[in-house]
């Protein structure tokens, strides 16, 4: 190996270009293979960085120092040559130098780049495509790091210069060269895109985040460029249109976000943080809203022909997500989304980019809202089947989330739109969710292993909760300023009525109660929180009420169905699996079960409800079963003596036929000395 290394550094002494370059590559290799170079990197910084050399052996040795650790003198040696290189009059050389300042330390980066700013500069006016395209993509990756957003705060003359670059990048979306072109997008593309992270960092309360001054710098040099991009809109979709189809990918997200940002009025909030929002600046960009949902029409018609014509998997769907942006601004159609969406739901059953499945299904249910009310109902059933076979259990409660939220949402909608004698629409109940034939298999199943069962009824029911919470206040259009699903229709006002789709979610979700999920319980006890929360509201206890009691047609109708519900439960409770569920449901139903209303002539019959709920407490005081996975024991017997004491003292009959119950458990061996003595209290009062 010595003897190896020995010949590289004789190579890389000679003025031999050729021996050089081989030389660097065998360096590499040796670097590639683990082992330790940095006697090798010596040499290539002494013998080709600091010394004139050709423009592959530079490019060659400039890999070689990434690949390694370098001590600072070696750093201040390379800082020398650049310089020198920058000024050297082949192009190629100076554009080997230009490469290498991405990789220089920060506390090395500031003064070089301020000592040499006319060097840089000049760059931009070379006539080498080569090198002004090695100024674009270095600087396009050096210029948005936070490294050098921190630098710009301590140092108003860089801050100056790195401004005016931002510029010259701007500028060079239009350049003549396509290479150069794709790399000045990429840049403002990049640009944009960590000014997003950081400011959604910040809205997250994250504590490692830019101080203000960086805020302010960052979000100036945005708005510069957003400016840029609105002004000069029309020439950079002709420019990016003349690009190689494999380029044109680069084009969309600058280009979107800029619109955008005008369009929505973000803008305004950018060049507030940007603290640049004097009178002078900020009529620079006074649109009327006309000019404004002009130029994002344009920039939709400039996309809309590649989601159709385009092989390429990515294309397509970095084209539909951005349309979805743009059809969120106002004035945004629903076919824009629809259009979109439905391209993106064609690249499910493409082989080449099944991996990312989970982006397919986020990017529509994000987006479910923006479209109008029949392509939703028609996309319900399909996605739920599509989030059925996605891997990640985040993922597939984030969809679920989205869907079960806008599912509702339309079913308000649809609702109330037959109450103001309209046609119904068919496919918006709830019911229709699990019209699907596996859907439903699944839900009947006692012992099925799907997760997603039990995520679909748990999502349902939060979602219902979610319903019955103030609408929040809906502000300036935006991607984080979404509420949930069909306001787009302006169903404030139907969040009254949340009760009506949550009954039905409780009808739908009824054989959830019978289900043996290995010990999970978490899917049932949501589905009984919302029974117990509509038994509330709708005060159960007492029985359905009348007109002339002040009730609504819809309100004796919905209690009559609870209360129908309440019976099938009771007579669900023989098929409960486990101990655990069947105390969780006594507990629900016992509650707010109407008593009073049982018919006194069935009162032997094993089929009358209050005789099946006892026989179920019976089940429980004397289950034998201790597996940790169907009962805790202790925890069932003392919710079933708390039910029969309050049931008990409920009605005159469920007291009589618990007190034989809580006699025979009393004398039972099952029974501890807590029970015993808790059976004596309850029996006393």
């Amino acid at each position: 190996m010595d003897i190896l290394f020995a010949q590289i550094q004789a190579d890389l002494r000679s003025n031999d270009a050729l021996r050089q370059s081989g030389a660097l590559l065998q360096a590499l290799q040796q670097s590639a293979a683990g082992r330790d170079i940095s006697v090798l990197a010596k040499s290539a910084v002494e013998e080709i960085v600091a010394s004139p050399a050709s423009a592959i052996s530079k490019k060659l040795a400039f890999d070689l120092i990434r690949s390694t650790r370098l001590t600072a003198d070696l750093w201040e040696t390379v800082c020398t040559g650049i310089r020198n290189d920058l000024d050297f009059p082949d192009p190629d050389v100076t554009a080997a130098a230009v490469s290498i300042l991405a990789a220089i330390p920060s506390y090395r980066l500031g003064k070089l780049i301020s000592d040499c700013n006319k060097q840089i500069s000049s760059c931009f006016d070379s006539t080498s495509d080569n090198l002004r395209f090695a100024i674009t993509e270095t600087l396009g990756c050096i210029l948005a790091r936070d490294d050098l957003v921190t630098l710009c705060e301590n140092n108003m003359n860089l801050l100056d210069r790195v401004s005016n670059w931002w510029i010259r990048i701007g500028q060079n979306m239009l350049d003549k060269s396509d290479a150069v072109s794709k790399v000045a997008f990429e840049s403002v593309g990049r640009l944009f895109q960590e000014f997003e992270s950081k400011r959604m960092s910040r809205l997250a309360g994250d504590k490692l985040v830019d101080s203000e001054n960086s805020v302010a710098i960052r979000s100036n040099w945005v708005s510069s460029m957003v400016e840029f991009v609105w002004r000069r809109r029309n020439a950079l979709m002709a420019r990016s249109l003349v690009l190689p189809i494999e380029n044109f990918r680069a084009t969309v997200c600058p280009l979107v976000y800029a619109v955008k940002a005008v369009a929505s009025g973000s803008i305004e909030v950018i060049k507030k943080l940007s603290r640049s929002s004097k009178s002078g600046n900020a009529s620079s960009l006074e649109t009327v809203s006309a000019e404004r949902f002009v130029g994002v029409s344009d920039v939709v018609s400039h996309l809309a022909p590649f989601l159709a014509s385009s092989l390429d998997p990515s294309l397509i769907f970095e084209v539909g997500i951005n349309m979805l942006y743009l059809a969120d601004v106002p004035g945004g159609k629903p076919e824009w989304a629809s259009t979109s969406i439905i391209a993106i739901l064609t690249l499910w059953d493409r082989q080449e980019f099944s991996s990312a499945k989970e982006s397919i299904v986020r990017a529509v249910v994000t987006n479910l809202h923006l479209l109008d009310l029949s392509m939703q109902v028609s996309l319900f059933k399909k996605l739920l089947l599509m989030v059925r076979n996605l891997r990640a259990e985040s993922d597939r409660m984030h969809a679920l989330a989205c869907i079960c939220r806008t599912a509702l949402c339309v079913d308000l909608f649809a609702k109330e739109s037959v109450r103001r004698g309209q046609k119904p629409v068919p496919g918006t109940d709830i019911a229709s969710l699990f019209e699907n034939a596996r859907i439903k298999e699944d839900l009947h199943s006692v012992t099925s292993k799907s997760l997603f069962r039990e995520e679909l009824v748990a999502m349902l029911v939060e979602s219902c909760f979610q319903l019955s919470l103030p609408l929040p206040e809906q502000k300036n259009s935006g991607m984080e300023s979404r509420v949930i699903g069909a306001l787009a229709y302006g169903t404030g006002y139907g969040a009254l009525n949340w009760t009506e789709p949550a009954l039905e979610v409780v009808e739908v979700c009824r054989p959830c109660v019978k289900w043996d999920c290995e010990g999970r319980t978490y899917a049932i006890d949501c589905y009984l929180k919302l029974l117990v929360r509509l038994c509330h509201i709708y005060d159960t206890r007492g029985g359905v009420k009348r007109v002339k009691d002040g009730a609504s047609q819809d309100q004796i109708l919905n209690e009559t169905r609870l209360q129908n519900l309440q019976r099938e439960l009771v007579r669900d409770l023989r098929e409960v699996n486990t101990p655990r569920v069947c105390t969780r449901l006594i507990w629900a139903i016992s509650e707010h079960i109407d008593l009073e209303g049982l018919d006194p002539l069935l009162a032997d019959d094993p089929e009358d409800p209050l005789n099946i709920i006892i026989s179920n407490i019976h089940k429980v005081l004397f289950n034998i079963d201790s597996s940790a996975s169907t009962t805790n024991r202790l925890q069932d017997v003392q919710a079933v003596l708390l039910c029969a004491q309050r049931l008990g003292s409920r009605n005159a009959r469920a007291g009589q036929l618990l007190i034989k119950e809580l006699e025979e458990f009393r004398s039972n061996a099952l029974a501890d000395s807590v029970n015993k003595h808790q059976c004596r209290l309850i029996l006393q009062r």
